[in-house]
């Protein structure tokens, strides 16, 4: 069995809770209570929507290392 990599962008939400987006794989989101239940949660829903793919006869996106940067940048700005 193949073994694929996606990136996986988990955010705390203001009301609580983990947003879970999947970029390469588009519309495909989900959500957790926890971190580990948003975890879960994605490994999930990147089978389902990747098995959907397959069910139609689509290929699996091959997401290449140097396609995404997930991380944080300092920027100085003027004040208002």
């Amino acid at each position: 069995m193949p073994l694929y990599q996606f990136t996986v962008i988990i955010e705390r939400q203001p009301e609580g809770g983990y947003l879970v987006t999947i970029p390469a794989l588009p519309g495909c989101y989900t959500e957790g209570r926890t971190l580990e239940e948003a975890r879960e949660m994605a490994a999930d829903a990147i089978r389902a929507y990747c098995a959907s793919l397959l069910k139609h006869g689509e290929p699996i996106p091959v997401e290449e290392a140097t396609e995404q940067f997930v991380g944080r940048l300092s920027i100085a700005l003027e004040p208002a």
